[in-house]
């Protein structure tokens, strides 16, 4: 298929170029960004007002102690706003609340230092971790900055020295506009309705999972909305749809990684559960005619042992790009021959990579957004044939997620089909009491994908 067919002459790209760049500078996204409705800010917590971009000082080198003086004043205000942290969905009980109250009605103590340092500790390591335990995240292996760059005690101590616990404890929050979107849907949701604000409560903590804030530039993707998102400055510059891992053994885990290159025309090294396990080296050493139409390349080794690769075209199994992101699980975007497959409603028919829609398109894109290449050398490059990697000098985050409610493609709530079942130990873990001696580490297993390329 010719390029200009394949990206209507590569005007596409240079107009989505010409957007993202548009968006990095400040100015308005007009050409190629969807359309997306400003979000509805509704009555706001007193607890906690809209966060700032960042803490208003620098924390010092030595990290502060856990546990702080307190003034009968600002217990008094720390226990209002444990009454109202309902509307960041956190559960008062949570907090000591009663021990609190007490402390505070027998005046300044060790006690009452004690307890209110404790109870705000927690709530910072809610508000910025997230209430969830490892345990209830399922296949779940990002790791969070945050509890590093913003120490529990330097918090602490800021809270107090600045009189401002709740203002402070606001810039915890997650600077994505989908967590305030929550917060916002919770308020509205009558208490009657638990199983709703339920499902939201878990979406605003999968929020706090992540960095607080994901970078001026990245992809994300929502696994079970089946969307790629590109985004600058929390834009939406382009989607792409996506085919993501069946339940099970090969469901796509949540990660976040860094985009370090673009492969262009890449090749494939058919893992050994099918070389081996389906007979594939066999079948292309003994019919080279069929290896040859198929673009495979067998070698048989002294000790017996055949491997197979399959080389760049049409029909390779990784399409026409893939984007070099290392990790564990060996996951990764990636074009595919099998495009009939995102006209499909529901999509999780991988082996747990991400085959994208306009894989091209999107390699083009980050190609070029990234320095690793002019539009010219990478229309020239996309359209050699030969295997060419890209590597970028500026990195993009990527976050692969899993929300159950989110704000879809088009701006509006919705909610999505749970198709991995990782809602139910979430919603479990808010009807039990808050962990308080937790891992900080993902402890699921680390699932290892050797095959993504074998359609259904």
């Amino acid at each position: 298929m010719r390029f200009a067919n394949r990206l209507a002459g590569g005007v596409a790209i240079a107009a989505l170029v010409a957007t993202a760049a548009l968006a990095q500078d400040g100015g308005a996204v007009r050409a190629q960004m969807l359309p997306k409705p400003e979000v509805q800010s509704g009555p706001q917590p007193a607890q906690l007002p809209q966060p700032p971009d960042a803490f208003d000082q620098a924390f010092p080198t030595t990290p502060q102690p856990l546990v702080q003086p307190w003034t009968v004043g600002q217990a008094a205000r720390l226990i209002a706003m444990i009454e109202g942290i309902g509307a960041e969905g956190l559960d008062p009980a949570d907090y000591d609340l009663q021990p609190l109250k007490v402390a505070l009605a027998s005046g300044p103590s060790d006690e009452l230092n004690q307890i209110a340092s404790q109870s705000l500790v927690w709530l910072i390591e809610d508000l910025r971790d997230g209430r969830t335990p490892m345990e209830a995240r399922e296949q779940w292996f990002v790791i969070d900055p945050d509890r590093e760059i913003l120490r529990t005690g330097d918090i602490l101590a800021q809270a107090l020295a600045t009189d401002d616990i709740a203002g402070t404890l606001a810039k915890l929050a997650p600077t994505h506009p989908d967590y305030a979107r929550l917060r916002d849907e919770l308020a509205k949701t009558p208490e009657t309705d638990t199983a709703k604000r339920k499902l939201i409560r878990a979406n605003m903590d999968r929020w706090r999972w992540l960095a607080r804030d994901l970078g001026p530039q990245y992809l994300i993707t929502n696994v079970p909305e089946f969307q790629l998102r590109l985004t600058v400055k929390d834009r939406i510059i382009r989607t792409y749809r996506t085919v993501v891992g069946k339940p099970g053994r090969t469901a796509t885990p949540q990660l976040a990684e860094t985009i370090e290159g673009v492969v262009f025309n890449p090749t494939w090294t058919v893992p050994q559960s099918i070389v081996k396990g389906e007979g594939l080296g066999a079948k292309v050493l003994a019919n080279p005619e069929w290896a040859k139409r198929n673009g495979y390349v067998g070698t048989r080794g002294a000790n017996g042992y055949i491997s197979v690769v399959q080389q760049p075209g049409p029909g390779n199994s990784l399409g026409l790009m893939k984007l070099e992101m290392p990790n564990a699980q060996a996951i990764f975007f990636h074009d595919t021959p099998s495009r009939h497959l995102f006209a499909q409603d529901s999509r999780a028919l991988s082996h747990g990579c991400i085959r994208t829609e306009r894989a091209l398109e999107l390699a083009m894109t980050m190609a070029i957004l990234g320095n690793g290449a002019s539009k010219e050398e990478a229309v020239e490059i996309s359209k050699s044939g030969k295997y060419t990697k890209v590597m970028l000098e500026k990195q993009w985050p990527a976050y692969i997620t899993y929300f159950t409610m989110a704000s879809d493609i088009n701006g509006e709530m919705a909610t999505f089909k749970d198709i991995y079942g990782r809602d139910a130990p979430v919603l479990a873990s808010l009807d039990k009491p808050r962990v308080r001696e937790r891992s900080i580490l993902p402890t699921d297993e680390v699932i290892v994908i050797e095959d993504d390329l074998q359609d259904t």
